[in-house]
């Protein structure tokens, strides 16, 4: 063993093991992560899943925590009273949406009209419009029920 490594308490080979059984880790979360959404019956899947426009497990998570009527839990928020599979597809018709920078921030948001009701914003208002909020990256952030004007 190397002086160096001794002093540091860095030790090189157990450094890399750990790094490839979180690169294979990471890889298997991944992939189960993609199955995931391909359980639920929603055709044109991959439009969220692209490298301009990305839905992520946690990001989704995030989404029907905070947004989703099913779920009881921060009842001041906007809620989306669609299916689960329609909601998925709202997500993935938002890509096409046009994406627009939010002020003062750099995120970005895409707003689709549903041409249906499809939630409750935070005020109770029957809402049609999905508010997509997306990093410059195009990984999404969150989503809630509404236009941006009546979230901030």
């Amino acid at each position: 063993m190397e002086e160096h490594q001794l002093k540091s308490g860095f030790i090189e080979e157990e450094w890399i093991r750990m790094l490839f059984v979180l690169a294979d880790t990471q890889e298997w979360m991944e992939e189960m992560s993609k199955r995931l959404f391909h359980v639920v019956p929603v055709a044109g899947q991959r439009k969220y899943q692209r490298q301009t426009y990305y839905l992520t497990v946690s990001a989704l998570a995030h989404i029907l925590e905070g947004h989703y009527y099913k779920i009881n839990r921060h009842p001041s928020k906007g809620k989306f009273h669609v299916s689960l599979p329609r909601l998925l597809e709202l997500l993935r018709d938002a890509s096409a949406a046009e994406a627009r920078l939010m002020n003062g921030s750099i995120q970005f948001y895409r707003e689709l009209d549903a041409g249906e009701v499809i939630g409750f914003d935070r005020n109770g208002h029957a809402v049609k419009f999905l508010t997509v909020i997306t990093d410059a990256g195009g990984r999404v952030v969150t989503a809630f029920p509404g236009e941006i004007g009546s979230k901030f």
